[in-house]
């Protein structure tokens, strides 16, 4: 149970919050309890992996049965070919919010784990005679879905009368993987932090912040880690391997097998380069060693998801390895991918205009990495504090994906407005987060869309 402290208000929204995926976690049980086989819908990166994982895992644990579909975007042709189906319960995590009309239109009862920004002048408390539809999503509550709780967490709360806790270190990895750990847990988040190290099924500690530390050597894993970023070191792995070799460090190792002179050499040159390097991360004990540390598992699940490994994804969360090999083989080559979307974003840069940027690519290995290169591209001052699209050729679409930083969120840019109001000027669909955000498009629109984004971030920041 989680303990709230009376007062603020932003404790009582927290407990409204919790309230209503209490509902849906009577609703679920009910549904499981009737032998019904329950129909999951998520999102293919890690938090939507982990939402998914999540309810999964709560539902076997239970007794039920589940079928689980995983897209990189919910359209409403989607939910259309759902009503096809005689399932009794449809659960959406990590999505679903941006799609409450053709959902509300499903034959059987619904759950919407979601954290991200229902469109402007849609009613969130939507309603139909004769089922349910449970929305859980932070920002109905005026919490903030960006920082504070992401799907992962969402699907954690919707299980949460199950009290199985040790599920807490599923909802986190996906918070981590959707970049809310970049000021450390906050909110909901911190709930459930603190509820799993009462339970003994996440543990804080002080370690080195390097990224894929259990599965890459230390010259790959320094080179790989841009969560903070280690200036000089992040994305280049010639100048990784010199610094190592200058400090006596070898770049063959595991950061587990360094001697503790070697590890304290290490510590401190990062230190000085980033003291942000060193501080709290968070594991899971009593897993595998490579999927101990959140930040590595967010990375492994997103690396399947890239590569619509789907199966393998949600097979390791369920306690199942057989693919565990070829899951690190994806994540070992995500990381290659990402230094070379580095190197891209140094070579070229990106198409300035006078309010955004934005990066196009129709290359099947640079599709999986850039949103990810062009906000790191920002954080590495490789290209300028302005929001961003990565624009990627699919067919007769274009998939977009825009990032931006806190400095324009408090100028008053929101990408997920802007996302779903300009894409449906062009019969296409969008949204997400006022920091994160995507869109698909029709792909002779494409400069009417950089053109129409233009115009709203420079109406945003006016305002």
């Amino acid at each position: 149970m989680f303990f709230l402290k009376d007062g603020d208000m932003i404790q009582k929204q927290q407990l409204y919050l919790l309230n209503r995926a209490d509902e849906a976690c009577n609703l679920l049980r009910l549904h499981i309890e009737k032998g019904h086989v329950v129909r999951i819908i998520s999102h293919n990166d890690a938090d939507g992996l982990t939402s998914a994982g999540i309810f999964a895992n709560a539902i076997k644990k239970a007794g039920g049965k589940f079928h689980i579909t995983i897209l990189p975007r919910l359209r409403d042709s989607n939910v259309k070919e759902l009503n096809k189906s005689r399932y009794k319960l449809f659960i959406f995590s990590d999505m679903g919010s941006g799609n409450l009309e053709s959902i509300s239109k499903l034959k059987g009862d619904v759950i919407i784990a979601d954290h991200h920004q229902v469109p402007e002048g849609v009613n969130p408390e939507i309603q139909v005679d004769n089922k349910e539809i449970i929305h859980v999503n932070p920002h109905i509550f005026n919490i903030d879905g960006t920082k504070e709780v992401s799907g992962s967490g969402l699907s954690y709360l919707s299980v949460h009368g199950y009290e199985y806790y040790e599920l807490a270190g599923l909802a986190l990895t996906g918070a981590y993987g959707d970049m809310q750990f970049k000021n450390g847990p906050q909110g909901i988040n911190k709930l459930i932090l603190d509820e799993g190290v009462a339970n003994n099924t996440l543990v804080m500690k002080n370690e080195l912040k390097l990224a894929y530390a259990n599965t890459q050597t230390l010259d790959k894993s320094i080179t790989y880690t841009y969560t903070p970023i280690i200036n000089g070191l992040s994305g280049d792995l010639e100048k990784t391997r010199i610094f190592l070799e200058e400090h006596d460090i070898p770049k063959d190792k595991l950061l587990h097998q360094l001697s503790p002179e070697e590890y304290e050499n290490l510590k401190n040159e990062l230190i000085s380069i980033n003291e942000d390097i060193y501080g709290k991360i968070y594991t899971i004990p009593n897993i595998r060693n490579e999927l101990t540390n959140i930040e590595e598992y967010s990375n492994l699940l997103n690396a399947c998801g890239k590569n619509k490994e789907y199966t393998a994804a949600i097979s390791i969360q369920m306690g199942k390895y057989q693919q565990m090999e070829y899951a690190k083989s994806l994540l070992s080559k995500y990381g290659s991918t990402m230094q070379n979307g580095i190197e891209w974003i140094k070579r070229e840069g990106s198409i300035e205009k006078e309010n955004i940027q934005y990066i196009y690519t129709e290359d099947k290995e640079q599709k999986k990495i850039a949103a990810a290169v062009s906000s790191i591209g920002i954080d590495l001052g490789l290209l300028p504090d302005k929001p961003i699209l990565s624009l990627m050729k699919m067919d007769n679409l274009i998939k977009v994906s825009s990032r931006t930083t806190d400095n324009m969120i408090e100028k008053g840019v929101n990408l997920g407005v802007i996302m779903n109001q300009a894409s449906n000027n062009f019969n296409g669909s969008g949204g997400g987060h006022n920091i994160a955000a995507g869109a698909t498009i029709p792909a002779n629109q494409k400069d009417n869309f950089i053109h129409l984004v233009d115009e709203m971030v420079e109406y945003q920041i006016k305002k």
